[in-house]
């Protein structure tokens, strides 16, 4: 059902192209107050953010298809309605940065977004229009935080992104790895350079950030969004069928998705956690492990050795 054509600008979505936001079923937006939701602080800025956000890697890359169309927006509405503020995206993406930027128009441009997205690009001198074609892709005028994308050209970039923070015209900047690739010369960045976020795989899993990375983003104040939560649903599958330990009730974790998440944003270190998803249920679940009691570090190590056992 994914199509990997280049998503047209999100201008060119409108008139026949487009859904209508009365065939989704969707009403105008209205946000309710979710009080109960986790927030983790930003360490640089102050800015509060829930724990759980969403990622849009796959999930949303599906070109012009009507019915993707919807069902993605439909998750957005779900994501927003629970409380959720930080949507993930990159141009390495597909049509991802369009397919959010579409939405968000549909729903009538939710309050309390907070964009976060990518520059991926070699070459440094193309990295400021890039950023510009993404924020025309999401229609925002200014993201939470933009970040150099696998590390991919990062001193250049990094001082592009420095200066247009500067200006004001993007929030927060930062880096991101993924697969637990690079982390030496991640540590190294995060060492020497002042930047606001990083973006790494952290799971129940993909542990090995504890080591180094996470107790980093702490002594030098840090925000940790963790990528690849479930490892692309693989987690879920490994836990299919197995039985949730007993203690799982202490902290409101009756699903495996819900016991996962719990497990990743309890970390001291770590802000925001991203699990990609095309399902009003999946997305309603994740929100979710945002509520209710968290484990403290003895629960972590029960439930990372449960896992392990498994």
């Amino acid at each position: 059902m994914a199509n990997d054509t280049p998503f047209p600008r999100r201008t060119l979505l409108k008139g026949s192209a487009a859904i209508a936001l009365s065939s989704l079923g969707l009403p105008a937006f209205a946000q309710a107050p979710v009080s109960s939701v986790l927030k983790k602080t930003v360490p640089s800025s102050g800015v509060e953010l829930p724990v759980v956000g969403m990622g849009t890697w796959i999930t949303f890359n599906v070109g012009n298809n009507r019915e993707a169309l919807a069902e993605c927006t439909a998750v957005m509405k779900a994501f927003f309605a629970s409380g959720g503020q930080m949507i993930d995206s990159s141009p390495m993406y597909g049509s991802s940065q369009a397919t959010v930027g579409y939405g968000l128009e549909q729903l009538g441009k939710p309050e309390g977004l907070f964009p976060a997205d990518k520059v991926w690009t070699s070459d440094v001198s193309e990295g400021a229009g890039q950023i510009e074609a993404t924020r025309d892709h999401w229609g925002v005028d200014r993201f939470g935080v933009m970040q150099v994308h696998n590390l991919l050209g990062w001193e250049g970039h990094l001082d592009t992104l420095q200066a247009m923070k500067e200006e004001g015209r993007i929030g927060h900047i930062g880096i991101t790895t993924s697969h637990g690739r690079r982390h030496g010369e991640v540590a190294a960045i995060m060492e020497s350079r002042p930047i606001d976020f990083v973006q790494l795989t952290y799971n129940i899993a993909d542990r090995e950030p504890e080591e180094r990375l996470l107790p980093l983003a702490k002594e030098r104040g840090i925000a940790v969004i963790a990528n690849r939560p479930f490892r692309r649903g693989g987690l879920i599958s490994a836990t299919q069928g197995q039985p949730l330990p007993g203690f799982a009730t202490e902290i409101g974790a009756e699903t495996w998705p819900k016991f996962l998440l719990k497990f990743i944003v309890s970390h001291p270190s770590l802000t925001v956690a991203i699990p990609a998803t095309r399902s009003v249920a999946h997305v309603e679940e994740n929100m979710a492990a945002a509520r209710g009691p968290m484990p403290d570090e003895a629960m972590r190590r029960k439930m990372a050795a449960h896992f392990d056992s498994l």
